[in-house]
């Protein structure tokens, strides 16, 4: 069982300051693998201090001395790659050939992209009488989530210590395997003390000690919209910057000019990657009534042939949910959905045949599917794809924007005018036309409930700083 009871604070790694113990389980196995310790404001009082004195002398370093340190992160990174790819799919159960294809090298190409983006960025240039300088904003407290653990994580932190900033994560708990070995990363490449430092803990504990501490200068949240808002709130007596990544319900459009087998067997398999369990997932797939029935035999046919396994076995293969938690929420909303009228075309209640332990969930569709539907408008997070047709251009894009979210949008014609003419209208943060890639350097975020700020790449620099203007 791996011992991770203590913290990543001042360069040290040490003792909460009142034990509390959490187990930390494998999803595919229910077993459990590790155990932290839930620290508690006065261990977040620690980290901040610690942070705020690195602060003072690393908010001072130069570009080439960050780009240096950034360089070595990335080298100290890639000698313990296996070894965060085979946490990421112990503790969050992406089986261990996605973990280390696609998880893992998330951290990767965060850190590469902040490289890249460091060495052209100009911290200052001049604008009438004035010098506008860019200066890093100060103590960054970050709260990351499970899904993808490492990609959360190293999206704040690559941008955070590239400005300048100095850091306070919280990992999530139920998935802090990935977290712990990225400290040792840290102290890998020789940061000075102060400027990371890592604090396991709750919501409630350290979630809430984090995002109302008075030292710590901005709060970047990834998770759910539900949390996203709470924090705000807690955030807001001090006043601090806020930056939040939160849900999504994304529309997947498909026009009847395409080679519907590919595109929609795309759109199957991009809703089912990670278990269902990422935020701009291709959920809402909306077919043009021409070629309705005949993605619907696609889709169940392509999701009748996803297989299910453990995160240990290699193979192209989707894992378990998260937590019995999730499985129960995620049973609950198939549940609520078949009695809701939608028509069931694949998978449904219950666990796959052969997989009565670890937390596994059928490849669902459901056809038929009206936008006011539950399924149709709250975030599943799981593998569950909803399919709803339209008449025209204009009713799929009405389709896509009724969501409260709108962190992405995927658009399929061979027609690049009416392309653009949708992808202007999407209110989304992303848009991909055709399976488009959506590369590191790309900005990362969305509008309305999906939340504020983005990240990734020179984009993601902005949040960590302030505007200066020294005029004479």
């Amino acid at each position: 069982m791996i011992d991770l009871r203590q913290f990543y604070i001042n360069g040290q790694w040490t003792s909460p300051e009142t034990p509390k113990e959490l187990a930390v389980e494998n999803p595919s196995t229910e077993e459990q693998i590790g155990v932290i310790s839930l620290g508690s404001g006065n261990d977040v009082d620690k980290a901040v201090i610690a942070a705020r004195n690195a602060f003072n002398h690393f908010s001072l370093s130069s570009k080439e001395e960050r780009i240096a340190l950034l360089e070595k992160l990335l080298s100290a990174y890639m000698n313990r790659y296996d070894e965060m790819a085979q946490a990421i799919s112990q503790e969050m159960g992406a089986p261990i050939d996605f973990a280390t294809s696609d998880q893992a090298d998330c951290g990767r190409g965060h850190i590469q992209t902040a490289i890249d983006a460091l060495k052209d960025y100009e911290f200052e240039h001049k604008s009438a009488n004035a010098t506008i300088s860019h200066e890093p904003i100060g103590v960054c407290g970050f709260i990351t989530p499970w899904n993808w653990p490492i990609n959360q994580i190293v999206c704040k932190v690559a941008p955070a210590l590239a400005t300048g900033c100095t850091i306070v994560l919280k990992p999530s708990e139920i998935a802090p395997l990935s977290a712990h070995v990225f400290a040792k990363i840290i102290d890998d490449a020789g940061y000075p003390a102060g400027v990371f430092n890592l604090v396991d803990g709750d919501g409630v504990g350290v979630g809430s000690a984090i995002s109302s501490h008075p030292d710590i200068d901005m709060v970047s949240f990834t998770g759910s919209t539900r949390a996203g808002a709470l924090i705000s709130k807690s955030a807001a007596d001090t006043v601090k910057r806020v930056a939040l990544e939160l849900g999504g319900k994304s529309p997947n459009i498909i026009f009847d000019d395409v080679d519907l087998e590919a595109v929609v067997s795309k759109g199957v398999l991009g809703c089912m990657e990670n278990t269902g369990q990422s935020c701009n997932a291709p959920t809402r797939m909306l077919v043009q009534e021409s070629v309705y029935n005949d993605a619907v035999s696609i889709a169940t046919r392509i999701a009748n042939g996803i297989k299910v396994g453990s995160s240990d076995k290699p193979g192209n293969h989707i894992g378990p949910l998260i937590s019995q938690a999730h499985f129960n929420k995620v049973q609950a909303m198939i549940s609520e959905a078949i009695e809701s009228g939608a028509t069931l075309s694949a998978g449904g209640l219950g666990k796959p045949e052969g997989f009565e332990t670890g937390f596994f969930t059928k490849p669902t569709i459901f056809s038929n599917v009206c936008n006011k539907m539950n399924i149709a408008q709250e975030e599943v997070f799981g593998p569950v794809l909803v399919i709803t047709p339209f008449k025209d251009e204009q009713e799929a894009i009405s389709l896509a924007n009724d969501s409260p979210y709108g962190l992405a949008a995927y658009i399929n014609t061979t027609d690049d005018d009416k392309a653009s003419r949708v992808a202007k209208q999407m209110r989304a943060g992303m848009v991909r036309i055709n399976w488009a890639s959506h590369y590191y350097s790309s900005p990362f975020g969305g509008y309305k409930q999906s939340g504020n700020g983005r990240e990734w790449g020179k984009y993601g620099f902005d949040d960590y700083l302030e505007t200066k203007a020294t005029s004479r």
